[in-house]
């Protein structure tokens, strides 16, 4: 990955975990990584548990980018997702998936995704 498109990957996640915590969340856990591959956001909120799948592009000239988390990459989601369950005390959590997709300066975030 070319720094370039680190640095849009990474604006995108810091503008989708400010739209958690204008809405109350608390940022759990950022890019957390396991041989698995890597969660953007985990965020929290009373007893729901989200794990956050942050997809940034410059345009929307090639579709939403929430569109490239296919049924593969969804599966992946969920298995990091219990990886990173297994290492934290989440008893009590209702676990919701969720797609932030950004353009530009705009966040839109589909809750429970998938």
């Amino acid at each position: 990955m070319t720094g370039a498109r680190r640095a849009l990957g990474a604006r995108g996640e810091e503008l989708a975990a400010r739209w958690y915590l204008d809405r109350g969340y608390e940022i759990v856990d950022r890019n957390w990584r396991c041989r698995h591959g890597e969660i953007d956001i985990v965020a929290a909120r009373g007893p729901v548990l989200v794990v956050c799948e942050v997809k940034t592009r410059t345009s929307d000239a090639f579709g939403s980018p929430a569109a490239a988390v296919t049924p593969t990459k969804q599966r992946r989601l969920r298995r990091l997702a219990m990886a990173w369950l297994d290492g934290h005390d989440a008893r009590g959590r209702h676990l919701r998936f969720d797609v932030a997709a950004v353009v530009g300066n705009t966040v839109t975030v589909i809750e429970s995704a998938f």
